[in-house]
């Protein structure tokens, strides 16, 4: 396999240096993003039998590295690890110079489910005490989220609006000062990976989607409580739209054997991470499903451009 692989590539450049594939990590080193795309590296380099480098161009959000990839010639030696965000929901917001269009998935490589999380001092103790408390006045709960349009405030957003709650919204420059706040008892409730509570030995009230995780066998999900709300927080490799297929092809097949490798997953599982591949197509179908609903929840919010 990975001599086909390696002689997909061969077919695109014939000099030493090419050979080198660089992916863009729209973040700074060190975010989760960053931390999975480091994971999958070596692996991926393995299946292919080619040099994989990670290259950070983090800022706003994830769209500054997410369009320099879609500006990129699609030779095959630029890929991008992008989460769902700067995809699915930024577009939404804010004038792009990309869209999904932009790209072609190659492969869904992780997706990590999201939990409410309680503050330390937060005056309920469930997800029914918490719609009850938002409902004795406007605001009287008071929520943090990691920036506004982010995956974890958009995902809040559509609980509080099934469960007819107008909370507070404070947003935070990232997860690590949003816990702070719940520790401190500035804020109530947040939406974040279940990583966070646990280092953190904050309450989770609930999985937001359709089932219990593993690691919380007894925190009931959303869906189980009567809110139809799911998503979670996921990424994969992707590329320049035009990329040749016998390049996206030879990734795809790499990406998938990285992805089941026995070192990418005791990788994601020390980083609280839940590897799970998706092929090209379905991982495109994926995005494209929650960039729909995405545009739904923005525009409810008052937040789409549209």
């Amino acid at each position: 396999m990975r001599h086909l692989i390696a002689a997909a590539f061969a077919l695109l450049a014939c000099s030493a240096q090419a050979q080198t594939i660089q992916m863009i990590v729209p973040y700074p080193p060190g975010g989760n993003t960053d931390l999975m795309a480091r994971a999958l590296q070596a692996e991926l380099s393995r299946a292919l039998g080619q040099t994989v480098v990670v290259v950070n161009r983090g800022g706003a959000a994830g769209t500054i590295g997410d369009a320099e990839l879609a500006r990129a010639r699609p030779d095959g030696f630029t890929i991008g690890m992008s989460p769902n965000n700067p995809l699915t929901a930024q577009p939404h917001l804010q004038q792009l110079a990309y869209s999904l269009d932009s790209f072609r998935f190659l492969c869904l490589v992780y997706d990590n489910p999201q939990v409410l999380v309680g503050s330390r001092n937060m005056p309920f103790r469930d997800l029914a005490g918490m719609v009850a408390h938002g409902r004795m006045a406007r605001e009287t709960l008071i929520f943090g989220t990691p920036g506004q349009g982010s995956t974890q405030h958009i995902l809040l957003a559509g609980l509080l609006k099934a469960a007819g709650v107008e909370g507070l919204h404070v947003p935070y420059t990232g997860a690590g000062p949003m816990a702070q706040a719940a520790l401190g008892g500035q804020i109530h409730v947040f939406v974040e990976s279940a990583s966070i509570p646990a280092s953190t030995g904050l309450p989770v009230l609930a999985v937001i989607g359709r089932e219990r995780i593993a690691s919380l066998p007894n925190v009931p999900s959303t869906s189980e409580l009567g809110y139809e709300v799911e998503g979670t927080s996921a990424g994969g490799l992707i590329a320049p739209a035009g990329i040749p297929d016998a390049a996206a092809q030879a990734i795809e097949r790499a990406c998938g054997n990285a992805v089941a490798s026995e070192g990418f997953r005791t990788a994601a599982e020390r980083l609280n991470s839940v590897p799970r591949y998706l092929p090209g197509a379905a991982f495109r179908a994926r995005f494209q499903a929650e960039s729909d609903a995405n545009r739904t929840v923005l525009r409810s919010l008052g937040l789409a451009r549209e």
